[in-house]
């Protein structure tokens, strides 16, 4: 019997560490892609590509940026997605005040470097009160970004700035899906995940207290159960 296929999305600066956890509970099940959005300075160019790799069928699961970018490959290609799981994301498209600000971080890390801005400006929201302190996921979230580099940065950034909304996309998505965010979310915080559950027509909602914007190393256990559930849901 085949298995189904999960393709996982990492958020921005992220690699497939981000899953570790999730990888290793649910590789007995699924055949696992962790798919690659660092390659272009658009979310349809990162979703084009995908889509290209990726079997006829599968799960997509993305968070953050990979949240995004999933929801640009439903547009793309709903009849293809399976099963939709949406982590600590956001539907919308930038607001100008942030499309300002992401100029901002592009120019300063090509005058300051990539570390003291990532340092300075992203890593602190990651975690919720409680995590802050975690000297393993600091250091994790660092070495993915310097790993990744600047010109990924760049690139991400560009494709962030400019991508579309996604109202429609979630409206007209009528499989299985999850929408989840860590209750400390300051990115995307949960009120942006209500929204969204309120827009997909099969969607179930999950808010896990301590956690932040990176639920998946946060709170294994609950994204685990989560996403195991979302998988065993039957398709129209």
């Amino acid at each position: 019997m085949n298995r189904e296929t999960l393709c996982l999305l990492p958020g921005m600066m992220c690699d497939e560490r981000l899953f570790a956890p999730q990888m290793a509970a649910l590789e007995g099940e699924y055949d696992i892609v962790v798919g690659d959005i660092s390659g272009a300075d658009t979310i349809g160019a990162l979703a084009d590509a995908l889509l290209d790799r990726l079997p006829e069928r599968f799960n997509l699961a993305g968070l953050s940026m990979g949240g995004i970018v999933a929801q640009e490959m439903v547009r793309r290609a709903p009849g293809r997605v399976m099963r939709l799981a949406l982590l600590d994301t956001s539907f919308g498209p930038d607001s100008d005040r942030r499309k300002t600000l992401r100029d901002d971080q592009i120019a300063r890390v090509r005058e300051e470097g990539l570390e003291a801005v990532f340092i300075a400006e992203m890593k602190p929201h990651y975690l919720a009160a409680a995590n802050a302190g975690d000297a393993r996921l600091n250091a994790l979230f660092l070495d993915m970004a310097m790993a990744l580099g600047t010109d990924v940065f760049i690139r991400q950034t560009k494709a962030l700035r400019d991508r579309p909304d996604q109202t429609e996309t979630l409206r007209g998505f009528a499989g299985p899906a999850l929408v989840l965010c860590g209750a400390e979310d300051r990115m995307c915080p949960p009120k942006i995940h209500e929204q969204m559950a309120r827009l997909l027509p099969n969607a179930e909602l999950t808010v896990i207290e301590g956690a932040g914007h990176i639920s998946t190393l946060e709170a294994t256990d609950e994204v685990n159960a989560a996403l195991a559930a979302w998988l065993a849901r039957p398709l129209a």
